[in-house]
């Protein structure tokens, strides 16, 4: 997927464009209404459908105290999942205190004349941007009618009675509720993480691990996993323990997320993984011996075989 790193490169395509925009962390079923317009609107009036982001999440710049610590999806993993939903490219707008003293209709300007061909923009319904929160969907319509463009704003998703929100959808994470979090995302919980070389103890044990290092996206409970790994693109049946490892590292040993790939042969060092956490398997815990660790670890192999078979 193309992806520009401000809204002036927009300049640089030359077709109708139909815009989503906003921070849609993890992609949830809601921020996929939004998208929806403008893919829809692309399939029946031509051009191309793009994705304007903005990097880091506002609020982390403008209330860092009330920011979540963690994420659903890096940019990179987002790219990704929207690439799924037929999403052509994805504009990360840099958001800065300077950027966010931008007057609303100045944004609105400067996109619609770097768009060139702007068609339509696609928002959630109660979505405010601009300086002092200037801007809303009323406004925007007055502005797309006078500026030539489709403004369509989506009302937001609710299961069980509640609106869904990447806040939720962390929160279920945190607490292991896959289930709840899978419902509101509309597909499996998946972390993407950078693999980098360890110490190898895993190998001595018979089960040579990748040590993946989440890119700052949540991660559900310590404890062993049954996975599904997504390596450029390939799919295998995997087996992780996300936590400490006590029974070989200290205390201060950070929190990692450790995968055997199943029926794999090759270097992963620096390759990025993306895991799904499919189901959880029992918590982590600290051994006697290295032995009774590798004897449970073998019989947690063996389950996940069987399970993923």
């Amino acid at each position: 997927m193309q992806v520009f790193h401000s809204t002036a490169e927009l300049s640089k395509l030359n077709a109708p464009l139909h815009l989503a925009l906003g921070v849609f962390d993890g992609v949830h079923v809601g921020h996929q209404e939004v998208i929806r317009y403008a893919v829809e609107g692309a399939r029946a009036e031509g051009g191309l459908v793009g994705v304007i982001t903005f990097e880091p999440h506002p609020i982390r710049v403008m209330a860092p105290e009330r920011a979540p610590r963690r994420i659903l999806a890096s940019i990179e993993h987002k790219a990704n999942l929207l690439k799924d939903l037929g999403v052509d490219f994805l504009c990360v707008q840099e958001f800065t205190l300077d950027f966010a003293q931008c007057e609303a209709r100045d944004f609105i300007d400067e996109l619609a004349g770097s768009a060139g061909m702007l068609k339509r923009v696609a928002v959630g319904e109660d979505w405010i941007f601009g300086k002092a929160r200037g801007g809303n969907v009323q406004r925007l319509r007055e502005w797309g009618n006078e500026l030539g463009f489709v403004v369509n704003a989506a009302p937001p998703v609710m299961i069980q009675g509640e609106r869904v929100s990447s806040t939720r959808i962390r929160q279920a994470v945190r607490d292991g509720n896959l289930a709840a979090a899978k419902e509101m995302l509309g597909r499996d919980y998946t972390v993407q993480g950078t693999v980098e070389r360890g110490r190898q103890l895993a190998r001595q044990l018979g089960f040579p691990t990748a040590n993946v290092v989440a890119h700052n996206e949540q991660l559900p409970p310590d404890g062993v996993w049954q996975l599904e790994a997504v390596i450029e693109g390939q799919h295998y049946k995997a087996i992780g323990n996300l936590g400490r490892r006590p029974t070989v590292e200290t205390e201060a040993a950070r929190r990692l997320l450790e995968v055997h790939v199943f029926d794999f042969e090759g270097d992963l060092y620096d390759l990025v993984i993306e895991a799904k956490f499919i189901k959880y398997i029992r918590p982590e815990q600290k051994f006697a011996s290295v032995d009774e660790l590798k004897a449970q670890i073998e019989a947690d192999v063996a389950s996940v075989l069987v399970e993923s078979a």
